[in-house]
């Protein structure tokens, strides 16, 4: 009868894996892999060797979540390359491609000790809330949506409209706007407005979950969703969660807002490349709808379970999505007298 370990060790696909990296030079006879967890995306193994340890990487065609969500594999040779384009703009803000390998498809990355590096989600969750750091987000994402704005090798490389289409819009937007039949219009013009659009190169999961506040700055993480689109959306996916994280720790809910207003400060004094106005009201018409798929798109926020809560979001979100208005702090206001209103 075969091993458990074993078998476990083989549907995870790590011989394969294992084969690929030895080709490669980077294992020897042995390596150690130990499974990471976190993602609903990808499988993600630390492999040790002896030397310094480094993290393979495997998209997964079905993702982990309870809706049936499927999004094609090659994103995994999309995430790799928005790295590489990332550390050419700031070096420091994202982890170096070690190997990479079309056909399974995965890559190997650089290893981030926890240590030296918490996950900013973690931080935030224990109510450490540094503007700076915050800005410092807003300013990384800037720089790289201005070095690539009109980029038209870029646009070429990056042209993943329908990934992201699959892995963002579909999801978040179209499957709320199941659940909200009077919001569907809105919200299906939102989604194609969105696919539509075409100014830099985005990452497209920018979630505390996926920044790792580093000594120099921050480290992004899962760039799976890269595509050449639209840089509002990078914006208000982050500012999104910050809004989001008053209801998983009130107490520290003032500094959550004071940590969207530096973010996005930080953000739309650097983002030079397109006039404010347009790109924020761009940024304003997409987040109230993020907001409402964090409870009733595919996949909702594991932090928010309680009905009371859900009803609070909506009713945020929903005139909003009706009437998106033209600057963000007409949003974050409202969200902070919703949160004043709950115990």
């Amino acid at each position: 009868m075969a091993n458990s370990a074993a078998v476990q060790h083989e549907e995870a696909g790590i011989p394969s894996m294992e084969a690929a990296l030895r080709a490669a030079g980077m294992i020897g006879a042995s390596a150690c892999f130990t499974p990471l967890t976190g993602g609903v995306a990808s499988d993600i193994w630390k492999v040790d060797t002896g030397g310094t340890p480094f993290v393979v990487k495997r998209a997964l065609p079905k993702l982990r979540v309870a809706a049936d969500w499927y999004a094609p594999v090659n994103r995994n040779l999309s995430e790799a390359a928005w790295f590489r384009v990332a550390k050419r703009i700031v070096p420091d803000a994202a982890p170096d491609v070690l190997f990479q390998d079309a056909g399974t498809p995965m890559f190997a990355m650089s290893y981030f000790p926890a240590d030296r590096y918490p996950v900013w989600k973690a931080e935030l969750y224990a109510g450490r809330v540094d503007l700076s750091f915050a800005a410092q987000v807003g300013r990384t994402i800037a720089r790289i949506h201005r070095a690539t704005a009109g980029d038209e090798a870029i646009a070429r490389e990056f042209a993943n409209d329908a990934a992201f289409h699959a892995i963002r819009l579909e999801p978040y937007l179209e499957a709320t706007a199941g659940k909200h039949p009077d919001l569907a219009p809105r919200l299906f013009a939102l989604s194609r407005a969105t696919l539509a659009c075409h100014r830099s190169l985005i990452h497209g999961d920018v979630s505390p979950k996926n920044i790792l506040v580093g000594a120099h700055g921050p480290v992004f993480l899962d760039a799976e969703c890269a595509c050449y689109g639209d840089p509002a959306f990078d914006v208000a996916f982050c500012l999104n969660h910050l809004l989001l994280k008053g209801l998983w720790n009130r107490a520290a809910a003032p500094r959550f807002l004071a940590a969207f207003d530096a973010l996005a400060e930080g953000y739309f004094t650097s983002a030079s490349f397109e006039r404010r106005a347009a790109l924020e009201q761009r940024t304003a018409a997409l987040l109230p709808a993020l907001f409402l798929a964090r409870v009733d798109g595919k996949s909702p926020v594991e932090y928010i379970s309680g009905e009371p809560d859900r009803d609070l979001v909506r009713a945020t979100a929903a005139p909003f999505i009706r009437n998106p208005p033209q600057h963000l702090q007409a949003i974050r206001a409202a969200w902070a007298d919703a949160l004043g209103s709950v115990s």
